[in-house]
């Protein structure tokens, strides 16, 4: 939480994702931090991303998934929090983040195409 902004676009840069989890010193996940959230809170807004928090950015309560729900619980959960990418958590630990695409490989095309259409609608 405590590690510059930069740094944590440097992390995203280098393991070439678009999110990362921002955990606090108990190790509980204390939200996501996106590219989006980068160039718009902390860019656009005039601050400086060498010395802003990434801990800064974390607002409300991460939406996460249990690292026992199957496929179709996590679409469900990603359709109705509107999120493509769900940190995973057993117990208070996260042990992994799950993506729209790893997801889409495991159920019908249907079902993967309905959760598309939420996401992208209103």
């Amino acid at each position: 939480m405590d590690e510059p902004v930069l740094v944590a676009a440097e992390k995203m840069a280098r393991l070439d994702v678009g999110s990362l989890p921002i955990c606090g010193t108990d190790d509980r996940l204390k939200g996501m931090l996106t590219d989006r959230d980068i160039v718009v809170k902390v860019l656009a807004a005039g601050k400086d991303p060498k010395t802003c928090r990434a801990g800064e950015l974390a607002q409300g309560e991460a939406v996460t998934i249990g690292a026992d729900h199957d496929a179709r619980e996590i679409l469900r959960t990603m359709a109705s929090h509107k999120v493509r990418r769900l940190p995973v958590i057993d117990g208070h630990k996260l042990v992994g983040i799950v993506a729209l695409a790893e997801v889409a490989k495991a159920v019908p095309d249907a079902t993967t195409g309905d959760l598309l259409e939420s996401l992208t609608s209103g």
